[in-house]
């Protein structure tokens, strides 16, 4: 949910690329050998949980790559060609994805928002109080939800392999159930006092509601101005009132405003946190599920004092 606004101009280029792209016939120029689905993602957590139930069937794409930030993405000519040979797009929804909007229009390929079902939690404060918080992949329950929406739109878009999918789905559930009732005991163990989430973006309410945190960050959203000095005085009020032992800040945006908290306050900097992105394969997340037992366990160590 960033707050950049493309133009009308930039608005009508991206329309008018997609429809010559179209008409140029670059969709079968430049995609897969194989006769695989092709199923395209607006970032790389989808990525993954979509080729998890997608097995062998589908081949998954991201429009954004490893460590790229979603909120305020800048979609590329490439990236319209690649929407354009895609079969099926599937973006989160939830106002995540500020420019999707503008990036399919004229783009003639069927798109399924897979946070359908999930209910939102409002964010409370700022320019988008009362907006839904777009981050509901943050709690494995919530993925679960989103692994149904893609279970029947593969079934829909490849219903030869219907079973398939519900098979996979199924199977990736009963791995995110494992990963939601391990992150409940980890982080509910916590002593009351230190069960305190302070981030850089609210992009933890999904989170701390399951574990019973109490979330307090310095902006709602990542947008192109962050930290002013309210929202900075704020955040260190509320460590100092709370005794909050540790702060964290997300991958994809400066931990410069937290380190201000950081002196301020004497809490510890408890670690990075993962959100929009997963890493490169050989990095601290390649998959969903190490995303969300990172976060708990860089939570956990950092809030009973134990981070490096």
């Amino acid at each position: 949910m960033g707050v950049r606004r493309r133009s009308a101009t930039a608005a009508a280029a991206l329309t008018a690329l997609a429809a010559a792209l179209m008409l140029s016939g670059c969709g079968t120029s430049d995609g897969p050998a194989d006769d695989k689905p092709v199923v395209l993602t607006t970032f790389t957590v989808l990525a993954d949980i979509a080729a998890n139930v997608g097995g062998e069937h589908v081949t998954v794409e991201s429009i954004t790559k490893a460590g790229s930030e979603i909120h305020g993405y800048e979609p590329t000519p490439g990236d319209i060609k690649k929407a354009a040979q895609a079969d099926l797009i599937l973006d989160n929804g939830m106002n995540l994805e500020a420019w999707f909007a503008q990036f399919v229009d004229g783009v003639d390929v069927e798109h399924v928002v897979v946070s359908d079902g999930v209910e939102p939690i409002a964010i409370g404060e700022d320019a988008y109080a009362g907006k839904p918080n777009p981050h509901a992949w943050m709690s494995p329950l919530n993925v679960q939800i989103y692994v149904d929406n893609m279970v029947a739109a593969f079934s829909e878009l490849d219903s030869a392999h219907a079973a398939d999918y519900r098979i996979n789905g199924d199977a990736y559930k009963a791995q995110l159930q494992k990963v939601q009732d391990e992150l409940v005991a980890e982080l509910g163990a916590l002593p009351v006092n230190e069960r305190a989430l302070v981030t850089c973006e609210g992009a933890f309410s999904y989170l701390a509601r399951d574990a019973g945190l109490t979330e307090k960050y310095i902006w709602p959203v990542n947008a192109e101005q962050q930290a002013t000095p309210q929202q900075i005085a704020s955040t260190i009020e509320f460590v100092k009132d709370n005794r909050v032992p540790a702060v964290f800040c997300e991958s994809t945006v400066s931990d410069a405003p937290m380190q201000r908290v950081v002196e301020a306050t004497g809490a510890a900097f408890g670690g990075t946190l993962y959100v929009d992105s997963l890493s490169e394969a050989d990095g601290p997340v390649p998959t969903y599920l190490d995303l969300i037992r990172h976060d708990a366990d860089t939570l956990t160590a950092a809030l009973n004092g134990q981070q490096s």
